[in-house]
């Protein structure tokens, strides 16, 4: 069997601006498209950064109107955290899995298993006693409201996908994941495919969104580069009607709870 080429273009889009509560992200990525020389075709990926989606959507919240409990001023204490940012975690988490002096891993109320319930503090606008800044409530549904907005507006079938970085059980550093997901493959199910050598697979199944968020992560930048935004092109989306949550592994099936 001959192997066939393969070609994908990423493009991180430039002159986004600054994202406010109650901005819509869908008139500023097609903008944003149309600065960067870029038509939205059928079939492309837009990858957004999360912290732009929960801005967009007024998650962040003013430690100065946290009223810590007794619960999370213990919790600070023990990780050496703001009792109100710990609050905060803990009106996000469904359950406290481990705490260690500078971090709280929690099992997210997305299902997600992540430190400090991925509430952040970098690249926020930060005002007198601190802004700290949480999830989009429904990552899926924001990404399936985004993606039907610009088709209505555009005509064009495009996937959307919302990402944050999240470190990784056994790896050192982050990597980019899928939280939110509309229009393309989330898990796809590659049981049954035949390898090159025409035995079926057995067992695998591929984190597509996932992989597609990586990808996005690593031109996106980590700090000041001020590129939420990413087009891809060029990518199988697979099935469209995949979600986020379709690569969460249940806890009945979570070997290391």
């Amino acid at each position: 069997m001959t192997a066939t080429s393969a070609a994908a273009t990423l493009l991180a889009l430039g002159g986004v601006p600054l994202v406010q509560a109650g901005d819509d992200l869908a008139t500023i990525m097609i903008a944003a498209c149309e600065a960067n020389g870029e038509t939205l075709r059928d079939g492309d990926i837009l990858v957004l950064a999360q912290k732009i989606v929960s801005k967009a959507e007024g998650r962040a919240v003013a430690l100065a109107t946290v009223t810590p409990s007794p619960e999370a001023i213990d919790l600070g204490a023990q990780c050496h955290k703001d009792p109100r940012l710990t609050q905060l975690i803990l009106s996000e988490a469904e359950t406290v899995m481990r705490v260690r002096p500078g971090v709280i891993i929690v099992r997210h109320r997305l299902g997600l298993v992540l430190a400090n319930a991925g509430i952040d503090q970098s690249n926020i606008e930060q005002d007198g006693d601190g802004i700290a800044l949480l999830l989009p409530v429904d990552p899926d549904g924001s990404a399936a409201a985004l993606r039907q907005s610009i088709r209505d507006r555009t005509g064009v079938d495009v996937a959307v996908v919302i990402i944050d970085s999240l470190g990784r059980a056994w790896r050192k550093g982050t990597c980019g994941i899928a939280i939110g997901v509309a229009g393309m493959g989330g898990l796809l199910d590659l049981r049954g495919v035949s390898d090159l050598h025409g035995r079926q697979l057995q067992t695998s199944e591929l984190g597509l969104a996932d992989e597609v968020a990586a990808a996005a992560s690593l031109i996106m930048g980590q700090a000041g580069e001020g590129r939420p935004v990413v087009l891809m092109r060029g990518i199988d989306r697979g099935p469209t009607d995949g979600r986020a949550t379709d690569l969460i592994r249940e806890p009945a099936l979570d070997l290391f709870p």
